[in-house]
């Protein structure tokens, strides 16, 4: 089988030209693995220099020094080391350690991460925050949020309160409440896509994005409903699609009005573009431009991400 033609259609009209090709290979080539030191378990510097020492290629990540990549060709050495299964390390793509840094919590802070499992990016806050707060993890699923619990527990994490919930209607009960917001938004999944893994876009559609389009709705409106007022959001998603993407920040900004804004993203990533500021006729506010796109590479994958924050004048009656 080979990727859906009317996604690479939708994706010629997203990647700038110039990059459309490089961005084609990413689905065909083998990958590099990115991963990240667990500081709540040990020191970089000692984890770093120990992988060097037993044979890993290791490559340091400019914006982020827990950070690193080897080649695909040690992926399975990696995943079978003891760094690995002593959780000294977590593998994980470099583009899903972004959100956490943008979002960058503070100490003292109450940080809500809304979709939460498996727990890769709880992990990183949990890392950055080191029980200086309180963070709250929440999955809907009741397999997925056992494996986010145990994920944390096998990490050092388990002071990270864990809930088992719909993310949608936890507004109702936490309006107000949060300091910053992660909502990693279930999408379509398109920058996972792998052309020799048929089971990745098999059942991809339209109708599979506008079924995740109303999902993304009601959890964005749940999320900024969830923050205090000066709260920021981080909305992200590993996806293509630009109904999924500025589409969903453009509803933000319709429902929500002046009591919010689109906030640069103060992280310099290599593979950044703008958001689009328009799609199939429709036009986006020029707000929604702050918001970056990372396009794919041998070393990551894609992904959106948007900051936003809810300003201090907010009445919170939206």
């Amino acid at each position: 089988m080979s990727l859906p033609e009317l996604f690479l259609q939708r994706l010629s009209r997203i990647v700038p030209p110039e990059r459309f090709e490089d961005c084609v290979s990413t689905f065909r080539e083998p990958l590099a693995v990115g991963a990240r030191v667990n500081t709540l378990l040990a020191e970089h510097e000692v984890v770093l220099e120990g992988l060097r020492t037993t044979g890993f290629e290791v490559h340091p990540v400019a914006w982020y020094p827990d950070a690193f990549w080897v080649p695909p060709q040690q992926r399975e050495a990696l995943l079978a080391s003891d760094w690995v299964q002593n959780a000294l390390v977590y593998v994980q793509n470099l583009s899903s350690m972004i959100p956490p840094l943008v979002l960058a919590p503070q100490p003292g802070e109450e940080v809500l991460d809304l979709c939460a499992a498996p727990g890769g990016k709880t992990l990183q806050l949990a890392a950055m925050m080191r029980d200086g707060g309180q963070l709250v993890a929440v999955e809907a699923v009741r397999t997925r949020f056992y494996k986010l619990r145990e994920n944390l527990r096998r990490h050092g994490a388990g002071f990270v309160q864990t809930v088992q919930a719909e993310g949608e209607w936890l507004w109702k009960r936490w309006k107000g409440r949060f300091d910053a917001v992660l909502l990693d938004a279930p999408c379509s999944s398109e920058a996972r896509f792998r052309e020799d893994e048929p089971d990745t876009y098999r059942y991809w559609s339209l109708k599979k994005i506008g079924d995740m389009v109303r999902k993304q709705k009601s959890l964005i409106y749940s999320a900024i409903q969830c923050l205090k007022s000066g709260g920021r959001l981080v909305y992200c998603t590993c996806t293509f699609a630009p109904e999924e993407n500025e589409g969903i920040i453009a509803h933000a900004l319709k429902k929500f009005g002046d009591a919010i804004e689109v906030l640069p993203l103060p992280l310099p990533v290599e593979g950044m573009v703008s958001a689009l500021s328009e799609w199939d006729g429709h036009v986006f506010p020029d707000a929604v431009r702050h918001a970056r796109r990372i396009l794919p590479s041998p070393q990551m994958e894609g992904f959106f991400v948007c900051l936003i924050r809810k300003r201090e004048d907010s009445d919170d009656t939206t």
